[in-house]
């Protein structure tokens, strides 16, 4: 801890013990806290207070606009996109109510924006011309054991005719040979032709390998005597002749087994100025909680994610290209557990941190590491603590991104654990050999920590819980402001609003962090009570915004190429010592790979202030930016939004 985090804790301590003591002699336990609740109020409003350690504040919401907001993304225009679909509502999936709202936070107006699918856990990026590429969803949501009533579960198609594909639609019913059960497909399927493979050396014809389809199957009538228990052939219904050969399926067990969410295909550009949603080529695979992170060449890559029936999509990513609209395979399989943070390294290459929001084996796609995606080649990164514990953890790339330095914070065990971490962990990607060493430690084991880059280089990192979704009333009501330049953390004023899963935070353009979210899954310690969604949005607003001056900037080009200079107009450009240019969020389940904040050489003359974009397009995304100028004490300007070409 620093000097001034040290003085601060003093501080607090010596005026909470006076106020304690003289409380203490006001005869009897209701005054005693009424006083210490009037006390307090009236301390984190002081402008001193204020001054040092922030403020929070709760946004009054018209009760007609409020909903269950999943994902938030940071728009050109300054306002906010705040997407629910349908809100981890069942009730509001079966009536096709999805729901997303834009808010502007500077004249604080509320619109409600149609929404055509379940947006619900979808994946979500920055594209270059400014819109918001979203894909994923929700095509059907999980059923706990004991709610499901028909048998069912993954049925493999095979098709060994090496000629031509075959198409099955829903409602196809396959008998297994042995078992002699029947099971429904609830969808179509189109299993691919089979692959002739020849002896590479005599050219001699080997064999048939058989193209394959995944479709989901229930059982056609309910009870537990329609499970099967072991591995089964099952004939397809229907076909005939050559078809009815070639074409069989596969299936494990299909039991009264959980059945988990599934995704979906669709994907839509969301345009921010005439607010709404673009229909785009659907992805080739279903996916729900996929993370979309932008490459070297400007496509996008969508990663991991469960699939239309519920399995882990086999590493099959794909890459949306914004110029055609449409999705192609990569060449090569890999495999993550869902929503991995996937950061665009300056050498062009992916790093994966580890941190992943859950679903998928403990064993799959775990480990740290950088990805040659045009290779596959994976070069692992060493160091790791708590390496066990990174599900619901959180991944920042600290400021400045030259820097190239990545904070991984909290997290916990896989699954419905009640492990969680309290370390952070660092690594310095431009090291000969990076490995993770650990930084500050938090005071309390955190899952789902949010994390936002703040103009002035520090990070605010706030709430969490240390249990599974906030269970046992375990939600951290604390933040801290993380200091790169000195590693270490310090302790502001505490958020009022409790945050686990399902929420996030994202950087506004006037210096402010926004939060919003929160699903706890029961609502007091004995975990008897079930939890509610949490739709109030907090704002708050850090101490540099306290201080007497602040500076202003105005005038200069909205567009400025990498390796370009663009002048802009501050009264205190004699006192300004940093420019930053910060991606705007687009943040959902502890997962916001698209902030960063670069720094800007800068020159001033007069009141004029000359910026100069670094020429990497891999440190600097082709898109829109938040443009901050901070002067001597650390005060930012309200940002200027630029456009990188």
């Amino acid at each position: 801890m620093n000097d001034r985090a040290g003085r601060r804790r003093a501080r607090r301590l010596a005026i909470g013990t006076a106020v304690v003591l003289a409380l203490a002699g006001m005869n009897g336990p209701w005054l005693y806290r009424f006083g210490t609740e009037k006390y307090h109020q009236y301390q984190i409003n002081r402008p001193e207070y204020k001054a040092e350690n922030g403020k929070w504040e709760i946004v009054d919401f018209p009760e007609e606009y409020r909903q269950n907001t999943i994902h938030a993304a940071l728009l050109r225009t300054g306002k906010v996109l705040l997407v629910a679909g349908s809100g981890n509502d069942q009730d509001n999936f079966d009536a096709k109510k999805f729901d997303t709202r834009i808010w502007d936070p500077v004249k604080g107006t509320i619109k409600k924006v149609p929404t055509p699918k379940d947006l619900f856990c979808t994946g979500h990026t920055q594209l270059a011309n400014g819109n918001l590429l979203i894909a994923g969803g929700t095509k059907r949501y999980e059923k706990l054991k004991g709610d499901v009533t028909k048998a069912g579960g993954l049925m493999i198609v095979h098709n060994e005719n090496p000629d031509e594909p075959i198409t099955l639609p829903a409602g196809t019913k396959f008998t297994g040979k042995e078992n002699g059960q029947t099971f429904v497909s609830k969808d179509p399927v189109v299993v691919e032709r089979a692959k002739k493979v020849f002896d590479k050396a005599t050219g001699k014809f080997l064999r048939n390998d058989p193209g394959l389809g995944r479709i989901y199957v229930e059982a056609q009538k309910s009870g537990a005597k329609y499970e099967t228990g072991t591995q089964d052939n099952y004939r397809i219904q229907g076909l005939t002749g050559t078809d009815a050969r070639n074409t069989y399926g596969i299936a494990q067990k299909l039991a009264l087994d959980k059945k988990d969410f599934q995704g979906i295909r669709d994907a839509f550009e969301f345009d921010p100025v005439a607010e709404k949603y673009i229909k785009v080529d659907p992805m080739k695979e279903a996916r729900w909680y996929p993370t979309l992170t932008t490459l070297s060449d400007g496509k996008i890559l969508s990663v991991s994610g469960l699939d239309d029936i519920g399995q882990l999509v086999p590493g099959k990513n794909e890459v949306f290209d914004p110029k055609t609209r449409k999705w192609t395979y990569t060449s090569k399989i890999r495999q993550f557990p869902t929503y991995p943070a996937l950061f665009l390294m300056q050498n062009g290459k992916i790093f994966y941190s580890g941190s992943n929001a859950g679903y998928g084996p403990d064993n799959v796609g775990r480990e740290p590491g950088i990805w040659d995606v045009d290779s596959n080649k994976f070069t692992k990164v060493p160091g790791l603590s708590d390496a066990k514990e990174m599900e619901t953890s959180g991944t920042v790339l600290l400021p400045p991104a030259q820097d190239e330095k990545y904070m991984v914070i909290g997290g916990g065990g896989v699954g419905e654990s009640a492990k969680s971490s309290n370390r952070t962990r660092i690594v310095d990607m431009k090291a000969d050999s990076p490995k993770f060493v650990d930084g500050p430690t938090l005071e309390k084991g955190t899952r789902y920590p949010q994390a936002s880059i703040l103009p002035d280089d520090s990070v605010l990192v706030s709430g969490g819980s240390e249990d599974y979704r906030g269970r046992g009333d375990s939600n951290i009501l604390q933040a801290r402001l993380y200091q790169p330049d000195t590693n270490t953390f310090e302790s502001v004023a505490d958020p009022l609003v409790g945050r686990n899963y399902h929420s996030g935070s994202l950087l506004l353009p006037d210096g402010r962090v926004m939060f919003f979210g929160s699903d706890s899954l029961y609502a007091d310690k004995a975990n008897t009570k079930p939890g509610t969604f949490e739709q109030r949005i907090e704002i708050y607003t850090p101490p540099y915004l306290y201080r007497d001056s602040r500076p202003s900037l105005s005038g200069g080009p909205q567009t400025i190429a990498r390796g370009a200079s663009g002048t802009f107009t501050s009264p205190q450009a004699s006192v300004i010592k940093k420019v930053r240019l910060i991606r705007p969020s687009a943040s959902t389940h502890v997962t916001d790979v698209d902030q960063r904040s670069i720094e800007m050489k800068f020159t001033v003359s007069g009141d004029k202030v000359k910026v100069t974009v670094p020429e990497n397009k891999n440190l600097v995304q082709s898109g829109w930016y938040m443009l901050f100028v901070d002067d001597d004490q650390g005060t930012p300007s309200k940002a200027q939004w630029v456009r990188v070409p």
